[in-house]
């Protein structure tokens, strides 16, 4: 699944190719994505002759800033956008084209089909599902340590799956989260609430390091992640222990362990992080 720093490359690639473009008409081809309004018609309609304006990202959604309205897309585990000329031939799992004034188009492709869109009247989005649900973004300034520590000193789950829950922080998925709590030298079965003030401050600060230096290697390539021109991210190759199965531990030498946690794979150093 694409995580936040997947999704601010494609918002950055994106702005490139359709900012001030008009859309002039919509077709969708598996309508189960369009989540809000419930009619494809009315969907159609709120975006036909509205301009894109801007592109923002909050968690791990797109939010396309249009005229009067706002779409609210979620990629999920395989979605991805690209932007073609008019008449080029559609690919198998294409499902919403957006056609714009110019003679290009923005294609929506899904695999799985596991993708939404929800449309808003501008300045409505906040306050519905998705977006109300969400924490704060990691690069947001309300996303501190004070924060993070009331909110993990009220749940006693472990910590890899607190950082799971886009209500408490969104954006981070399972490769941040590893990657994460390995650079805070954290055992993601530590529980939440038993945390010093200390650890909470080094997870908070491994998060936005980790994901700040993905943003600037464009993300990371696992399997079919790609941003919105084909181009891959480079992260993976910074990666210490997310994918690393048996491999040794780049900074001890241990082999790296996979376990499961609340039905996610995740991978560990049990010499560098230690449980306590």
């Amino acid at each position: 699944m694409p995580e936040l720093p997947e999704v601010e490359t494609i918002k950055n690639t994106l702005k490139r190719f359709v900012i001030d473009k008009t859309i002039t008409d919509v077709s969708v081809f598996w309508p189960k994505i369009i989540k809000r309004p419930d009619d494809i018609e009315q969907f159609k309609q709120l975006l036909t002759n509205q301009t894109i304006l801007d592109i923002h990202r909050n968690g791990k959604f797109l939010l396309f800033e249009l005229d009067d309205t706002v779409i609210v897309s979620h990629l999920r585990m395989e979605g991805k956008y690209s932007v073609h000329p008019s008449g080029e031939p559609v690919k198998k799992h294409t499902h919403v084209i957006f056609k714009f004034s110019d003679g290009e188009e923005l294609h929506y492709n899904d695999v799985r089909k596991f993708g939404t869109m929800h449309v808003f009247n501008k300045g409505d989005e906040l306050n519905h599902k998705p977006l109300n649900q969400l924490g704060p973004d990691p690069f947001d300034e309300t996303f501190t340590v004070d924060y993070f520590y009331q909110k993990l000193k009220k749940t006693d789950r472990v910590i890899k799956s607190v950082l799971l829950d886009q209500t408490v922080v969104a954006g981070l998925g399972n490769i941040y989260v590893d990657e994460t709590l390995f650079k805070a030298k954290i055992h993601p079965l530590r529980k939440a609430n038993k945390l010093k003030k200390s650890e909470v401050k080094a997870i908070w600060e491994a998060a936005i390091a980790t994901l700040k230096e993905a943003v600037a290697q464009g993300g990371t390539t696992i399997r079919s992640y790609v941003n919105s021109q084909g181009d891959m991210g480079m992260f993976q190759q910074e990666l210490f222990v997310y994918g690393q199965e048996n491999e040794p531990c780049k900074e001890c030498g241990k082999p790296i362990t996979k376990i499961k946690i609340g039905g996610r794979g995740t991978h560990v150093c049990v010499s560098c992080q230690k449980m306590k």
